[in-house]
């Protein structure tokens, strides 16, 4: 019985063309802007070498490291394409790369209008002001790929406000009888 009112209730709420409520967890995972995770991780490596067991190298000698190693005579291995070109992958490409991904996923979350994507806006426009601040003041921060990280919040801050936008003006609906 209880099952059918339950069904009954969600039947109308969706003729009406109400959305279920969100349960709080989601909220927090639309409010969290996610580029934070490679701003975290570029600060750990930069603060913290010793956790990565690079201690003593600065920032932008680990990130310009190869990741696949050298060979006996101390040439950096890569991938070898069939034209007889090498691709060195870096610390540094492979962080940029999911700051990449993490973009596109926050701008397609920018379409969203309601308050846990104002937070988002909000927390994003920190970020950006943390990363220019390090990539200023801190020399670890002085880096093509920390500069690469501090254009990709300057894009999600811009972008999200921009989509917000255009997507709240055509949320806006004119009931009969009033429009032009």
């Amino acid at each position: 019985m209880f099952g059918r009112v339950l069904a009954v209730t969600e039947s109308k709420r969706r003729a009406r063309g109400r959305k279920a409520p969100r349960k709080r967890g989601m909220r927090l995972l639309t409010s969290f802007p996610l580029l934070f995770v490679p701003v975290l991780i570029y600060n750990l490596i930069a603060f913290g070498g010793s956790v990565f067991g690079q201690e003593g190298e600065n920032a932008a000698v680990r990130f310009a490291t190869p990741l696949l190693g050298r060979d006996a005579t101390g040439a950096a291995n890569g991938l070898t394409f069939p034209t007889g070109g090498e691709w060195i992958i870096t610390s540094g490409d492979l962080l940029l790369t999911l700051g990449l991904v993490l973009l596109f996923i926050e701008i397609i979350k920018a379409t969203s209008t309601g308050r846990s994507s104002i937070a988002n806006h909000a927390l994003s426009m920190v970020i950006f002001v943390v990363c220019l601040v390090e990539f200023l003041l801190f020399a670890p921060f002085a880096t093509s790929v920390f500069f690469l990280l501090t254009m990709m919040s300057v894009l999600d801050v811009l972008a999200g406000f921009t989509v917000t936008i255009i997507t709240a003006r055509r949320d806006i609906a004119v009931d009969e009888g009033y429009g032009a």
